[in-house]
């Protein structure tokens, strides 16, 4: 493909062909089917092809019974999804894209024989979610055709591929593969040959970063979930995420991308995972992970009730908490009694950003005894978290507890950590995007794009960062680094150099 311009190639009525009919392949049948395209099926298992069209046909008889297809159009898709019988079929096509087993040897090899039989200038892409697509090309006598092109399950419905240009795809092959996904109305996003590709390496810092707040008995996964879903609006927490993807699959994704980026510190793997692994609490589909399934129903845990709240309270809010209004009036509708002096009250409220309680409470000269934190960053109104110091005492712990929940806002009660739950997931996850942007492994737009539509986050990470501040961002990550001496918690130069400007996040590199 080499000399040719570096402009897609004719992207109407394309011949598409499919290798494997599972359920990726069946999704990515039936999208480009839907989009006018010919494409054709196969599959090594006997009858296999067949299945997965006929598959494609019933789910699609399903939307025209809805209303949500029309049945002139799918009388069109079955005139252009076809099975066939033998590899050798898909000698005519303009793409073959590839979705089967995660094995590099066999896809290698399948590359290998498509190479006799395609034209030399058919792209052949590949839907792997984990391996060097650069390995899978290098079986290749042209691996500048080959590329990756990864999409979500279930293909239809998540409006989202990364392309995957490996260290020797030719551009044109990119930008026709771009041309293709975004004629089939999905978000096309180019993605550099790294670990994880886009979605898998930017989702690592909910995962990771949960675990540890775990694995520190800061919270519990209940805990952590609820606090990441009601005060920040994920669809789920981690420990939801990790029942429902099954912790046997997760784990091998969280060592292989580990390992992949040379032991990377943030992306430690945790040590809470290989006991669970080997216990077989894989989640939903063994009726037990981190949570229990009865039915395939989670069984909630109990909660925390608040406690009474007693008489005669007097509570000292600190006067620069950035919720300090927000809590003096949550005092006064009590009936509790605010005092100007931290001396004379029975507790003592502050609200630290990238600092523990017990070294706020010590900063301000408090007794951490009577002193509680709370998370200035989550709203309000939806759940509230109050953090205990390390010396904080049961009857201060209820007393806060029930102050906090005295009009119905639900309470998470926690230990001790730099940056509560909140704080240090989202640092985690805009830290690992802003290396992300760094490393230039995709621009900034489809960087944001990406999370947004791929994992569902309320907002890109880049932009959750600049929501939040630089600043704080860096401020959270320097205070776990400081107490730890972890490497983890490093900073990207992308924060850094773009808080002490005063710029937004989202602002890429000055050109050269």
């Amino acid at each position: 493909m080499s000399g040719q311009a570096d402009a897609p190639r004719r992207t109407g009525a394309l011949h598409i062909g499919v290798v494997g009919a599972g359920t990726m392949g069946r999704g990515i049948v039936q999208l480009f089917a839907q989009a006018g395209h010919t494409v054709l099926c196969f599959d090594e298992k006997l009858d296999a092809a067949a299945h997965g069209v006929a598959a494609v046909f019933a789910t699609l008889e399903s939307l025209v019974a809805k209303g949500r297809l029309a049945s002139d159009a799918l009388d069109g898709i079955r005139a252009r999804a076809k099975s066939c019988a033998a590899l050798t079929d898909l000698a005519g096509c303009d793409v073959v894209i590839e979705a089967i087993i995660e094995d590099i040897a066999v896809k290698r090899d399948l590359f290998g024989r498509l190479e006799g039989i395609v034209a030399d200038n058919c792209i052949l892409a590949t839907n792997t979610s984990s391996l060097i697509v650069a390995e899978i090309a290098s079986a290749c006598r042209h691996p500048e055709r080959v590329a990756g092109l990864h999409f979500f399950n279930p293909v239809p419905l998540m409006k989202v591929a990364e392309i995957i240009a490996a260290v020797r795809t030719a551009p044109l092959v990119v930008a026709t593969l771009r041309a293709i996904v975004e004629g089939a109305g999905h978000k096309a996003v180019v993605v550099a040959d790294q670990p994880g590709f886009l979605v898998n390496h930017a989702g690592r810092g909910l995962y990771t970063e949960g675990l540890r707040i775990v694995e520190e008995r800061v919270a519990t996964p209940s805990e952590v979930d609820d606090v990441l879903r009601e005060s920040l609006g994920f669809r789920m927490g981690p420990f939801e995420l990790l029942d429902l993807t099954g912790l046997d699959v997760s784990s091998k994704v969280m060592t292989s991308i580990y390992e992949q980026f040379q032991e990377e510190p943030r992306f430690r793997p945790s040590s809470l995972v290989p006991p669970r692994v080997a216990a077989g609490l894989y989640g939903r589909k063994t009726g037990e992970g981190w949570y229990r399934y009865e039915k395939g129903q989670k069984v909630e845990p109990a909660r925390r009730s608040a406690p009474s709240l007693p008489g005669g309270l007097t509570v000292w809010v600190d006067p620069d908490a950035p919720d300090g209004d927000a809590l003096a009036g949550l005092v006064q509708n009590t009936g509790a009694r605010r005092r100007l002096s931290a001396s004379d009250a029975d507790i003592c409220v502050v609200q630290p950003i990238g600092e523990d309680a017990t070294s706020a409470a010590l900063r301000l000269g408090l007794d951490p005894s009577r002193s509680v934190a709370v998370d200035p960053i989550t709203p309000f109104v939806r759940r509230r978290t109050m953090m205990l110091t390390v010396t904080t005492t049961p009857a201060v712990r209820d007393a806060a507890h029930a102050l906090l929940a005295s009009d119905e806002v639900p309470v998470s009660v926690i230990g001790d950590s730099i940056g509560f739950i909140a704080q240090r997931v989202i640092a985690t996850i805009v830290n690992i995007a802003a290396n992300i942007a760094q490393r230039a492994i995709a621009e900034v737009e489809d960087l944001e794009a990406a999370v947004r539509i791929g994992l569902g986050y309320p907002f890109g990470p880049l932009h959750w960062g600049d929501r939040m501040g630089a600043t704080k961002i860096l401020q959270i990550l320097n205070g776990q680094l400081q107490a730890t001496g972890d490497p983890r918690y490093r900073p990207s130069p992308w924060i850094a150099r773009r808080a002490a400007l005063g710029v937004s996040l989202l602002t890429p590199e000055a050109p050269r």
